[in-house]
């Protein structure tokens, strides 16, 4: 079962990092994904190859626990995978961690990291059944293995093109064999994907944070419908699809990346700070001091306040040495929870009109909880600025949302969910101030973004059967 957390927020997959060509590879890997971790803290694992054969390690728990400096030492190879895991689709399991890892006819062994989520998994998964396929985890990314092996293609190659085409979703996806390393991104570019250099190695990683820790130099973002083949010839691109309209996670840029990296050219926390002044031109309001939600919602609380000329002050304090576990079988135990994993200063906010920035409203209980606990703190108001739409609509591409019937915006008005939390008053930034404040060059009508879950026009074809699986999932 998986573990409750008292915050009630959006939750993002996983993350991936490969490199090709270097005689650290494992440890490299090993801080890439340290780097990562904020993407996953379900699971670990990596999969490294010296060219005759494979090792890899997988566990439960975060990238120090996983791996030891003994389970370290065993590892030995010069191209590796790594991936870190929150599960949306499959449960958390063991058997579900990555990279996985399978026998391949053509190639022999075959590992597999991917990043997003794929919306006719379900469909595809019955129809291998069908052909006498036996699936192992309950991970989406098993599929993708099966289509590679039952391909009647001649190279590795023309059969992860095959397996790709049939494809419907997000994905970020490395694929290590004990001759090459190849790497796709989905048509629409959903999930990030960069490319680096360190020396003669390429590097690869859901974001470029990762870059800086191993000190390797951005190169581009893979492009969509792109397939990366790295072997013994060098590196070459190819196409498996041609580029649909783009459509980057919004949440990227407002929630789930770290604010050192940046997604086609534009830095996280410079986007997250633009995000608060737009919300300030959006919804001024007169107030004291301006503090945000700790840690994805401080860029955008700074922004603001810049906007407002208002102080920003760190009004809310997150304890960062509580675990990732914490068990809450009653109402009053819950609040603690909060408590102890989030604390109001006094100081700060009391006899205060306190404006507090956060980056979504999920469910409502703890936007409610926050806006109590300043109360409490003494704040005479508190005014409740989101620097996102309202999520009123699922995730299908790998967010772990709420079923769309618990999602609060989906069945309340704005002016509703402000009496809910107990807010004096609340705005959502609006999808066109989002847009605007990332800058993202006007590719569509949307400039690149997804915006699915703020107004239900997803970007590749969902059908209902699908719908209602994943739904049942969440």
């Amino acid at each position: 079962m998986r573990d409750e957390s008292v915050f009630d927020e959006l939750k993002e997959e996983c993350g991936v990092f490969g490199i090709l060509g270097h005689p650290d590879a494992v440890q490299l890997t090993y801080y890439g994904l340290h780097a990562l971790q904020h993407r996953g803290q379900e699971s670990a694992g990596i999969a490294v190859t010296d060219g005759t054969g494979f090792r890899y390690h997988r566990s439960m728990g975060l990238v120090n626990e996983v791996f030891t400096p003994d389970i370290l030492e065993g590892l030995k190879g010069s191209t590796a995978i790594g991936h870190v895991r929150y599960s949306t689709t499959g449960e958390s399991l063991l058997t579900n961690a990555q990279p996985l890892v399978f026998h391949n006819a053509v190639v022999g062994q075959l590992a597999l990291a991917t990043n997003g989520n794929l919306v006719n998994a379900n469909r595809l998964k019955e129809e291998l059944e069908e052909q006498g396929a036996v699936f192992h985890t309950t991970s989406d990314t098993e599929v993708i293995a099966h289509l590679i092996a039952r391909s009647d293609a001649p190279s590795l190659e023309e059969a992860v093109k095959e397996a790709l085409n049939q494809l419907t979703g997000a994905y970020a996806l490395l694929i290590l064999t004990n001759d090459a390393l190849l790497v796709a991104q989905d048509p629409h570019g959903l999930r990030p994907l960069s490319m680096g250099l360190l020396g003669d190695a390429y590097v690869f990683s859901s974001e470029t944070c990762a870059f800086d820790v191993v000190g390797a130099e951005y190169l581009r973002g893979v492009q969509p419908g792109e397939l990366l083949i790295l072997d013994r010839d060098g590196l070459r691109s190819s196409r498996f699809a041609p580029p649909a309209s783009r459509a980057v996670c919004s949440f990227e840029y407002i929630y789930f990346a770290r604010p050192d990296s940046d997604i086609d050219g534009i830095n996280v926390h410079t986007a997250r700070k633009s995000l608060g002044r737009k919300l300030y031109e959006e919804a001024p309001v007169e107030a004291d001091v301006v503090t945000g939600v700790p840690d994805s919602s401080t860029s955008a609380a700074i922004g603001f306040a810049e906007a407002a000329g208002i102080p920003y002050e760190l009004g809310l304090i997150k304890n960062r040495y509580v675990g990732r576990t914490f068990i809450q079988p009653s109402q009053h135990l819950r609040e603690q929870g909060v408590k102890m994993k989030l604390s109001a200063v006094r100081k700060v906010v009391e006899g205060k009109r306190v404006v507090m920035i956060d980056d979504s409203i999920v469910r409502g209980t703890t936007s409610r909880r926050i806006v109590n606990m300043l109360r409490e703190a003494g704040a005479t108001e508190v005014h409740v600025r989101i620097s996102s739409p309202p999520v009123k609509y699922s995730c299908f591409y790998g967010i772990d949302t709420a079923n769309r019937k618990q999602l609060i915006a989906s069945n309340h008005s704005p002016e509703e969910i402000r009496e809910i939390i107990g807010a004096d008053s609340l705005t959502f930034l609006s999808p066109e101030g989002l847009i605007q404040a990332v800058g993202r060059p006007q590719e569509n009508a949307n400039c690149g973004h997804c915006l699915a879950c703020f107004d239900g026009k997803y970007p590749t074809e969902i059908d209902e059967e699908e719908s209602l699986a994943v739904e049942g999932k969440r």
